[in-house]
């Protein structure tokens, strides 16, 4: 053996004898997480109507790296409102759009709901106009959610 090769297959040996440990410092996309809604808006047509989701109803809303989903429910025994959904969504620069692939209310599928979103430390607010013509929707919706704590 040369002495190049002795020393190549020397550092080969070193290198599997020694158990190297690297650590990829990943942060997730600021949006990943559980997030309860807290607060409601709605403005269609001039009406506002606010709903508290610390009361009677409840919604979170799960995402994670391509996907989001949504729980919302009626804490009463004499209610029995449910609503899920989710799909696929994009986020860039605030910019955040969900494209609603499943949901309990089937008129709803298959449509894109765009909207900005705000983070600032554990609460997001996304604002944004829903439109589904064939439902008569036309509304500008702004709801603030709080991280839900690992």
């Amino acid at each position: 053996m040369t002495k190049a090769t002795c020393l190549m297959f020397a550092a080969a040996i070193l290198v599997c004898a020694c158990e190297v440990k690297t650590k990829v410092s990943e942060s997730p996309a600021p949006l990943a997480g559980t997030w309860k809604l807290v607060s409601g808006t709605l403005v269609e047509k001039g009406d506002t109507t606010f709903t508290d989701y610390t009361g009677s109803r409840e919604m979170i809303k799960i995402i994670n790296a391509t996907h989001f989903s949504f729980l919302n429910h009626d804490k009463s025994d004499t209610a029995a409102l449910f609503v899920a959904g989710g799909g696929k969504y994009t986020f860039k620069e605030g910019n955040y759009t969900e494209f609603l692939e499943y949901c309990s209310d089937r008129q709803w599928e298959g449509h894109e709901f765009n909207f900005k979103v705000e983070i600032e430390n554990d609460t997001l607010v996304q604002t944004g106009t829903e439109v589904i013509e064939s439902l008569g929707i036309n509304r500008l919706n702004i709801e603030k959610y709080i991280r839900v704590s690992e």
